[in-house]
């Protein structure tokens, strides 16, 4: 989809209209409305949205944005969906697709293929788990309590014990690179490294499908029904796709697709670990569990958790691996300043034995009982130097200590420093003197990355920013910096720029920057703007400033893209990891191009 039909939309579309059908709005001056927030909970209205600019930006949380942005984060659907629908509210036809090269087109057309190929394998399999083969596979389930109503909420299949049925059923409907592609087959390697025919990846297993956010099927968690084969060699209980173009495992998060709006509604999330958990949680009526899929939690999933909610509960499988699991998953969540809670259940049972076996109201009482996750680090640190000994103390101070140095927020950081102190009875002065140590680490860091001057660039967006809202300066400096917040992040003006972009000048432009360093640039870059022999001679003149100023930092953020993406590439290549690595490269030539026409 076209830059200039995107344009075209955002021209023709009323934000206010748009944003209306999701928000009470009420008028609250010329241009502007405001009402709750969509995006936080909130009793008092602080989202606001611009209808001469066709911006919104919200005090509270600080989401910000144009009318795609919107849709995207509210709808959680990609930016040319984003199109799509707003162009179907404002009655405006959709082009035909055209494509910028070959190799979009050709990996475009590729990643329809593979939907449909993995919409036909699900089919496949769902008919297969009701042939006779498959009695072995229903009785499992029956076993475990899946009712008919689950299988076919979940669509799990059964994969036969055959090597070619299912290649030969589905190779008239789609070519050899997509059947390659998929993951659903395997290939030996020739002795000329070639590789030879295609056989079936999964068989005589039961299959859960892995769908994205929109529902579509992009992979598949296989269980095997024996532990080990003909002979004697044991069989791994739990096979995954392999990744593909379509599917990257530490970016999937299963159950997504049904649980985003009670995630949404809610205002939490429950994060269990393996497939069966999340299925037998959400049959039972906990509709917001997402699972993990036993792989690790990502920084990639904590980000696209963030976008429903920031209030988790962790119900992890009580054994050691789990716990360990549980302790990774809360580092990174409460990094990114999540409030997490942590449910252990009694008898050391995995969520799906406990709902089947104490019921769902037991497992709702559990979940009302969650330990926050301090409370439940120190029990763990407890569990694990249980010796009332000087040496056991130094070791749970050991484990503690990083996790309490994550906190972003400091009241947190020093309430749950108190409490390890008290309940492992240690001189509270030790902590605090390690967390007042960790503190001013972290305030030199910040510190020595805002040392520097702000560039002329960014003084020229500064004293744009502060123009009339109307002055043609002012718009383009605030439309396409509240559009990429990328372009000027980690820029010492970062914070000002950020106020200014999304909301209303204050009658003093000072009073927008909300710390001394911000102040201080400000009011350099104001200083500047009124000495006669730096001062724009017209408005024109002044516009052609900021058009120079924005190129300079989309071309300093895609440099430094372009620079993360060679040693990201440099790894995979490394790794052998080839699906990342022909993502990567992909980006790579994308980038090179931009900069070259720069």
């Amino acid at each position: 989809m076209s830059d200039n039909f995107a344009q075209t939309v955002k021209q023709q579309a009323d934000i206010v209209k748009i944003i209306g059908d999701y928000v009470k709005l009420r008028k609250t001056g010329a241009q502007n409305y405001t009402g709750l927030c969509p995006f936080h909970k909130e009793k008092t209205g602080s989202f606001s949205v611009n209808a001469n600019h066709g911006y919104f930006y919200c005090f509270g949380c600080h989401e910000k944005g144009d009318v795609f942005t919107f849709v995207m984060k509210l709808e959680n659907v990609s930016f040319p969906e984003a199109i799509r629908t707003v162009a179907a509210k404002c009655g405006i036809p959709l082009p035909k697709r055209e494509f910028s090269s070959p190799e979009e087109a050709r990996e475009a057309g590729l990643r329809r293929q593979l939907i449909d190929i993995h919409e036909a394998a699900t089919q496949y399999f769902e008919a297969q788990l009701k042939s006779p083969e498959a009695a072995r596979a229903r009785e499992y389930l029956s076993g475990r309590g899946v009712t008919p109503e689950t299988i076919t909420k979940f669509r799990i299949g059964y994969a036969p014990d055959d090597f070619n049925d299912m290649r030969d059923r589905l190779k008239p409907h789609f070519n050899e690179e997509a059947m390659r592609a998929s993951g659903l087959f395997s290939a030996k390697e020739q002795a000329d490294g070639t590789h030879g025919q295609l056989y079936a990846r999964f068989r005589k297993r039961i299959t859960f499908p892995i769908a994205n956010e929109q529902g579509k099927t992009i992979a598949f968690t296989a269980r095997a029904l024996d532990s080990q084969d003909e002979k004697g060699r044991d069989i791994a209980k739990y096979m995954n796709s392999p990744e593909t173009p379509l599917y990257t495992k530490g970016q999937v998060l299963f159950n997504l697709d049904k649980a985003k709006a009670d995630m949404r509604n809610h205002d939490f999330a429950l994060l269990v670990e393996g497939q069966m958990d999340c299925i037998s949680v959400y049959m039972a009526g906990v509709h917001n569990v997402l699972a993990t899929s036993g792989t690790a939690f990502t920084e990639m999933q904590v980000r696209l958790l963030s976008r429903f909610t920031k209030r988790v509960v962790v119900n992890f499988d009580p054994d050691t691996a789990g716990a360990n699991a549980a302790e990774k998953s809360i580092a990174l969540l409460t990094e990114e300043d999540f409030e997490v809670k942590v449910v252990a259940l009694e008898g050391g049972l995995d969520p799906d034995r406990f709902v089947r076996e104490q019921g769902i109201q037991a497992y709702l009482a559990a979940l009302r009982g969650a330990k926050r996750h301090s409370d439940y680090l120190i029990d763990r640190a407890r569990q694990l130097f249980p010796a009332r000994t000087a040496d056991a103390k130094v070791k749970a101070l050991n484990f503690l200590l990083p996790h309490i140095r994550r906190m972003p927020n400091r009241i947190h950081r020093d309430e749950f420093a108190a409490d390890a102190a008290q309940k492992l009875g240690i001189d509270s002065q030790i902590f605090r003197q390690e967390i007042k140590q960790a503190a001013a680490q972290r305030v030199e860091s910040v510190r020595s990355h805002t040392a520097d001057p702000a560039s002329e660039n960014e003084r020229i967006l500064l004293r744009a920013l502060v123009l009339p809202e109307s002055d043609p300066a002012r718009v383009l400096a605030a439309d396409q910096l509240s559009q990429h917040p990328e372009w000027y992040e980690n820029l010492p003006a970062a914070a000002v720029m950020e106020t200014l972009a999304n909301a209303p000048v204050p009658p003093n432009p000072l009073d927008a920057a909300t710390d001394p360093q911000s102040h201080t640039l400000l009011a350099l870059a104001l200083q500047h703007h009124e000495d006669p022999a730096e001062a724009p001679h017209d408005a024109q003149t002044m516009t052609e400033q900021v058009e120079h100023a924005l190129h300079a930092l989309e071309t300093r953020r895609l440099e430094r893209r372009q620079r993360e993406v060679r040693s990201l590439i440099a790894e995979a290549d490394r790794r052998g990891d080839h699906a990342i690595l022909a993502q990567l490269t992909a980006e790579k030539l994308q980038i090179d191009r931009a900069l070259r026409q720069r």
